[in-house]
């Protein structure tokens, strides 16, 4: 018999309560399954259950994006954040902390894959904050498949290169290098 704390269908709205409280986007029932598998008792099934209930009751509202916490899901969250047991709301709140990381990254990044009339192709991507570019790199690639390689691997390092080319730039020693 698995070992944890969710123990009824109460238990388990009350987990999809609290992970979609903490959401900035709308997710997918996978997604939130998967954000609210932090116990070892809680069942794909039983997530599928619950979210057409709340869905239902006005818990959950179900938008083109994906599935969002009402304003009564809010205020329920709130009154029942107590009764979630310590560790699974834990594990949650990480789980919840890195989705919204990633997915705040990636819409910072767009990407794009020109093909040129001589067979190349241009991998073209951008870095962007809140007010806007940060940098736009334009690589030519003897192909649309390699192009379209460095625009898929952009998005997960595109803070990383940004940070590499801006010690590059502003590193002392190269500075003076360059200096007449």
């Amino acid at each position: 018999m698995p070992h944890g704390f969710i123990n009824d269908m109460l238990d388990v709205k009350l987990l999809i309560l609290y992970v979609t409280d903490k959401l900035l986007y709308p997710v997918s029932t996978q997604t939130l399954y998967e954000l609210c598998l932090q116990d070892d008792k809680l069942s794909y099934f039983d997530v599928m259950q619950a979210v057409p209930q709340m869905v239902e009751t006005g818990h959950l509202a179900e938008t083109d994006e994906g599935f969002v916490i009402t304003d009564k899901g809010r205020e329920t969250a709130e009154i029942t954040k107590d009764s979630l047991a310590y560790p699974v709301m834990q594990r949650a709140a990480r789980a919840i902390e890195r989705f919204n990381r990633e997915i705040r990254r990636e819409s910072f990044t767009r990407t794009e894959v020109l093909e040129q009339p001589n067979g190349e192709a241009l991998a073209v991507m951008h870095l962007d904050d809140e007010l806007g570019s940060l940098i736009t790199i334009e690589y030519t690639c003897p192909s649309p498949r390699q192009a379209a390689f460095l625009t898929k691997s952009f998005p997960g390092k595109a803070d990383k290169l940004y940070q590499l080319i801006t010690e590059m730039l502003t590193s002392k020693e190269e500075s003076e290098e360059i200096s007449p």
